[in-house]
């Protein structure tokens, strides 16, 4: 689990970060003074922090707008705010935010906040984070997983689309090679994609992710957080955080992109 703590004042900011490390002492904590700084390492070092606990009077971007500029490039990430001004708390609520604590924050006050946050991921067992909505991005503990080729980052996202269903050699082709007439060649450029990924999964630790048997591939979505898996389920942040945007990189991925638009305007 990432967890932002930001707030411009050191002393607030030291409190704010053992109050987090006494409540969640395996979670990963960045810590930032000004809201700008929090909003360029999700934009440029690609980090994606499951819940920002954040400072609401501060100098250049204040908790209010950083809230909304971090929903709007990280959608899943959790916004709680700090403060020892209680006149914000109405509009806190009407940014859609997770919590409400008042300083100094203690770490009970963080397990309590923690309890009350929605599909939070990393409540989950240890998983992959995957981003569908947009750009299909991976990450681990926050971090991106880099895939060696573009080809075996598309065949992680077919399976993913795939959610779990079994996929023989025949449908992986026709989704990443839609002209392919030669299947002895698919199954060839099939194998070496495989072995790409296979040993991008075991880089960090997910060999058991895919399934291979009878000659058909599949992912374990148990192993899986994702945005797609979870708007399906009827998580209303999720289904929110879709702008009509599904895997843009992928033409296969058209179809079910349609489909959830047409999900969200009946829902």
């Amino acid at each position: 689990m990432l967890i932002f703590a930001l707030d411009d004042e050191p002393s607030p900011l030291e409190t704010l970060r053992d109050a987090i490390h006494e409540a969640l002492p395996e979670a990963q904590i960045a810590d930032f003074r000004r809201g700008q700084e929090a909003l360029d390492a999700i934009r440029t070092r690609g980090l994606c922090p499951d819940v920002v606990f954040t400072d609401i009077r501060m100098p250049d971007l204040d908790g209010l707008n950083l809230a909304t500029a971090i929903k709007a490039v990280s959608p899943d990430a959790r916004i709680v705010f700090v403060t020892a001004y209680s006149q914000y708390a109405l509009e806190a609520w009407r940014r859609h935010v997770h919590g409400y604590l008042m300083k100094p924050v203690t770490a009970e006050d963080v397990r309590e906040a923690m309890a009350h946050l929605p599909g939070l991921p990393s409540a989950l067992p240890d998983r992959l984070t995957v981003r569908c909505f947009g750009h299909f991005e991976v990450s681990y503990r926050g971090k991106p997983v880099i895939f060696e080729r573009r080809q075996s980052k598309e065949l992680f996202a077919f399976l993913i689309d795939r959610e779990g269903a079994p996929c023989s050699a025949e449908e992986i082709a026709a989704a990443l090679w839609e002209n392919e007439t030669d299947m002895q060649a698919a199954r060839t450029r099939i194998r070496k994609i495989l072995s790409d990924l296979k040993a991008t999964l075991h880089a960090i630790g997910f060999n058991d992710v895919l399934i291979r048997e009878r000659r058909q591939l599949a992912i374990r979505p148990d192993l899986i957080d994702c945005d797609y898996y979870r708007m399906k389920e009827g998580d209303m942040d999720t289904l929110n955080a879709y702008r009509g945007n599904y895997m843009v990189d992928f033409s296969w991925a058209e179809l079910a992109n349609a489909r959830l638009y047409f999900r969200k305007q009946t829902t």
